[in-house]
């Protein structure tokens, strides 16, 4: 009778407690959710999304690099790193404000442990972070005008850089259990990072230790070119936030054999990540940069489309559609032997040293070759457009970079008639953004020059009905390409009676 009553009795008791691993992940999600319900991460994760919804709905972007693409995810998520360290921070010393320190020598939990929960409870936010990051990358990638390739390594910076700031917010809180540290740091890290003070830009060297590394080339380049260390990048994050955190457990008191090893193997793992990616960029990207920069013809794609032909690197290959329906859209306003011209449009770019070199590209001499770069979209259309309108005028474009007079008119009008709102386009094209005046003409390579009076002339003929200049163009076309024509004598032949000034041509 006896036994049977034991046995009834065994197995109605209580099950043992849990594992400490359970109770640590317990009490990380507890703290996880109240990280997340702060005040200052609301704010950063709101200001994180109205950024994100700013940046995708920007109309100049529909031409992105993927390569660039990933490395734009990486500066939003700085603001949630900063608030992830002052919440952490907080979060820590929050027995200690209380008075409620001496009440955990009670619970299962070591310090330790509860020091481990707290560096573990940044990860969801991270995780947050993750996602934004991915929903910015996927809406550049799906874009139709997207080219290139996104690296993963890249796009994990920003997730990482909210561990890393969350660890070292628990680490600080270990070594400095004071509550204005924190924000001491944060306005530190603030100025170094948000405010620039810290050399965001560099192939190799000391900018490789801040969390984002941009650049600062305004141009993109091919993947290949890049030789950006992301993995190593990546390696030094993750080891630096499981440095952190591991550290603070180990100030915490858990002293054990396997803290010990795992706050070495995170050291590392650190130090491995952070040589490597300090390295000089690899001999053999350098020399494809000198290839691609000198003889890009070695290295590109062509395609013929018509009676013009496009070189392009292999990644832009999909955009020479685009280049051909600018191509197409000034030849048709063109007249005499320039409507069947053949036309060499290559990609051109200026690598060979660094890829913050942001020189203007040499005119070629090649004959009737028009160089276009690797940014697309918004104002490189009409600089494209004028550089296609400069050949067909010119001959070549070192022969235009020295155009004066009355052909400025003819290739402006080819330029900007064509598309939609060519006033606007004029606007854009121009250096200073004016409508009136003399101003500097924008182009792939050396700009061009633009003087009151035919600023003038090339707005009269854009208010015009488009088939009536074109009558006139294409019946006075021999006249309006040459050298020796004024812009008096264009707007003549143009039917624009307005006062011209002098051309002053260089002799």
């Amino acid at each position: 009778m006896t036994a049977p009553v034991l046995e009834k009795e065994a197995q109605a008791a209580p099950a043992a407690p849990g594992t400490p691993t359970a109770a640590v992940l317990a009490l990380a999600l507890f703290e996880a959710r109240r990280l997340l319900l702060r005040l200052p991460v609301l704010l950063a994760l709101a200001g994180y999304t109205a950024w994100l919804v700013w940046h995708n709905l920007q109309p100049w972007d529909e031409f992105p690099a993927l390569q660039d693409a990933d490395r734009d995810t990486q500066g939003g998520p700085l603001f949630v790193a900063l608030a992830a360290l002052l919440c952490a921070n907080q979060a820590v010393l929050r027995s200690r404000r209380r008075d409620t320190e001496r009440h955990f020598a009670v619970l299962a939990l070591s310090r330790g442990q509860r020091t481990a929960a707290h560096a573990l409870s940044v990860v969801p936010l991270a995780l947050l972070v993750a996602v934004g990051v991915t929903v910015q990358f996927t809406w550049e990638a799906v874009k139709p005008g997207a080219v290139g390739h996104g690296s993963p390594a890249e796009l994990l910076a920003g997730p990482l850089t909210v561990l890393v700031f969350g660890a070292l917010g628990v680490l600080l809180a270990r070594l400095v259990p004071s509550g204005i540290a924190a924000p001491l740091l944060v306005v530190v890290f603030f100025l170094m990072f948000v405010g620039a003070a810290f050399p965001f830009g560099g192939e190799s060297g000391a900018a490789w230790l801040a969390p984002v590394v941009g650049t600062a080339g305004k141009y993109p380049f091919p993947s290949g070119l890049l030789g950006r260390p992301a993995a190593w990048h990546a390696l030094y994050l993750a080891g630096l936030a499981l440095t952190a955190g591991l550290l603070a457990v180990l100030l915490s008191g858990s002293r054990g054999r396997y803290v010990q090893a795992a706050v070495a193997a995170a050291l590392a793992m650190t130090v491995l990540g952070g040589v490597a990616q300090t390295r000089d960029v690899p001999e053999a990207t350098m020399a494809a940069r000198q290839r691609a920069s000198l003889t890009p013809e070695k290295e590109q794609t062509c395609l013929r489309r018509g009676t013009s032909e496009y070189c392009a690197f292999p990644e832009w290959v999909p955009r020479t559609a685009e280049w051909d329906r600018v191509v197409r859209g000034v030849r048709s306003l063109a007249g005499g032997p320039a409507q069947g011209q053949r036309l060499l449009v290559r990609q051109r770019l200026n690598a060979g040293y660094s890829l913050y070199d942001d020189s203007v590209l040499a005119p070629s001499a090649t004959p009737h070759q028009v160089t276009v770069g690797t940014a697309w979209g918004g104002n490189r259309v009409p600089e494209f457009s004028t550089a296609v309108a400069a050949v067909l005028v010119a001959g070549d474009e070192k022969a235009a970079a020295k155009l004066c007079g009355g052909r400025m008119v003819t290739v402006m009008w080819l330029s900007l008639a064509w598309q939609d709102d060519p006033e606007a386009q004029l606007r854009h094209v121009r250096l200073d953004d004016s409508l009136s005046g003399d101003a500097i003409v924008l182009s792939p390579t050396e700009p061009l020059g633009m003087t009151a009076g035919q600023t003038e002339v090339v707005r009269a003929l854009l208010d015009r009905p488009l088939p009536s200049v074109v009558g006139r163009v294409k019946a006075h076309w021999a006249e309006l390409t040459s050298p020796k024509l004024t812009t008096a004598r264009a707007a003549e032949l143009l039917g624009v009676h307005t006062k011209v000034g002098p051309d002053r041509c260089e002799a």
